[in-house]
């Protein structure tokens, strides 16, 4: 599995762009290709993440977040990362967004909460709450890759810009992206925004509402 040991490559690139390098002749970082590989079962996987001391997050963090849900979803819900509550429970989306996130769930898609997979950027709670960092979703990105791989949704439902733009590479703002559907892969994506956001500006709760209407219509139901 070379994704992580991408990541490891960005995460060094990354410091030393900090520092003021602009080209460097550093040895890039190198390991045995066996210790690359991520685990092929969700299980293993979250076990894996759960030991993971790969970037500065995992000085501050209580609890690994890695996500919960249906292991063969045909919906996957991305979040950016978690919060207090969530570094403290070690579930995604709990608290206010996500009683929204079900609400929206059942209510739009009418199905339950269990029958979709809801993770994050990354699984780790950035400090004071704050977007992750590149290299910090960077470090973090094989997991989801795998996560990915092996739940092998049909749909991807990204919430808010960051995880948009960590999956996708876009840097389209989310209000002008919102609702629209992206073939990646073997999945479509679909930004909205994110539950958090809807707190704040409870009218943009009429947009989330026809993109989730979207999800249905691909999903037949």
């Amino acid at each position: 599995m070379k994704n992580l040991r991408n990541a490891l490559l960005l995460k060094q690139l990354y410091q030393l762009k900090q520092l003021g390098y602009k080209y460097t002749s550093v040895t890039p970082y190198k390991e045995d290709e066996q210790h690359l590989r991520l685990p092929n079962t969700l299980d293993s996987l979250k076990k894996q993440a759960m030991e993971c001391h790969l970037c500065e997050l995992s000085k501050s963090r209580q609890k690994v977040v890695f996500g919960e849900g249906d292991p063969q979803a045909d919906i996957l819900f991305i979040g950016e990362g978690p919060g207090t509550m969530e570094d403290s429970s070690g579930k995604p989306f709990v608290g206010r967004s996500g009683e929204l996130l079900t609400k929206m769930i059942e209510n739009v898609l009418l199905i339950s909460r269990s029958e979709v997979y809801i993770t994050n950027i990354v699984k780790c709670r950035p400090p004071n709450n704050a977007t992750p960092t590149p290299t910090q979703a960077h470090t973090c990105q094989p997991y989801l890759l795998k996560q990915i791989e092996l739940i092998r949704p049909k749909i991807i439902v990204t919430l808010g810009v960051t995880a948009y733009h960590y999956l996708t590479g876009d840097d389209t703002e989310i209000s002008k992206v919102r609702g629209t559907l992206h073939k990646q892969n073997d999945y479509t994506v679909i930004p909205t925004y994110h539950p958090s956001y809807l707190l704040r500006n409870p009218s943009a709760k009429k947009e989330v509402f026809e993109d989730l209407l979207k999800v249905k219509e691909l999903m037949g139901k």
